[in-house]
């Protein structure tokens, strides 16, 4: 089965490409660097010719509120166009898990309207919602440090390895669209506050976590929930506390 992989040669994609490849399917990159940029639409119809499934883990460049919304609404619209021109019978993208909670965040605005673009085009699709990478945990961080400061809510977060998150887009690829959402997450809950002391100390990052419940996420307030999976999520089995000891 040929798949296409839009952000192939990212974080997720390019395990995404690896993992598919080895389950003998033909698996292909595209990005601006393979030549294909969906905010053009260059490369796009050569690159689907022949594919049964599109996958969409591209990220906008930028996180500002009219170029993410920008990047999003373009990038699917043509991607949809193109994939329906070439045949394609799945789409599937990588969203968020509370994308729906977090909407008074430019990026959880773009990123809602980007599924509603794949639920209303009539292409079969899926959508894989993930919650936060480990990997990010650190950036996360950065985001919501002042000075020597780093000001955080304790709601709760369940986050997970992006090893597991590409292998979840992979099982939903080559299965039967759902015309839905799947969640993935990880096997444990935090409180975010903790679990950022936890990876700065791992770090020996001397910066000081606050505690703070009105800490903005990506500009969003949250609740004490606002991040979590439903009940019917996957959870995937590596856990934080073994994939940081592999980093140090």
């Amino acid at each position: 089965m040929k798949i296409v992989v839009i952000g192939g040669t990212g974080l997720i994609g390019s395990k995404l490409v690896g993992k598919l490849g080895e389950h003998g399917h033909q698996a292909v990159a595209a990005a601006p660097s393979t030549g294909v940029d969906t905010l053009t639409g260059a490369g796009l119809a050569e690159v689907m010719e022949g594919a049964s499934v599109l996958v969409d883990v591209s990220n906008s460049p930028s996180f500002e509120d009219r170029a993410v919304m920008e990047f999003f609404r373009t990038s699917t619209t043509n991607l949809l166009k193109a994939e329906v021109e070439a045949g394609v019978t799945h789409h599937v993208a990588l969203s968020v898990v509370g994308t729906d909670r977090l909407q008074e965040s430019g990026y959880f605005r773009a990123k809602q309207a980007q599924e509603e673009l794949i639920k209303a085009s009539g292409v079969p699709y899926s959508i894989v919602h993930a919650t936060q990478f480990f990997e990010f945990v650190r950036a996360l961080a950065d985001m919501s440090t002042e000075g020597d400061t780093v000001r955080v809510s304790p709601a709760k977060i369940q986050p997970v390895y992006s090893d597991d998150v590409a292998a979840a887009v992979g099982r939903t690829a080559v299965g039967t669209p759902l015309n839905g959402i799947v969640e993935v997450a990880g096997p444990d809950a935090f409180q975010l506050d903790e679990l950022i002391r936890t990876r700065l100390a791992a770090d020996d990052d001397p910066r000081t976590v606050v505690t703070d419940p009105n800490a903005l996420y990506s500009g969003a307030q949250l609740q004490e929930t606002t991040l979590l999976p439903g009940a019917d999520a996957h959870l995937a089995e590596t856990r934080f506390a073994d994939w940081l000891a592999r980093q140090r």
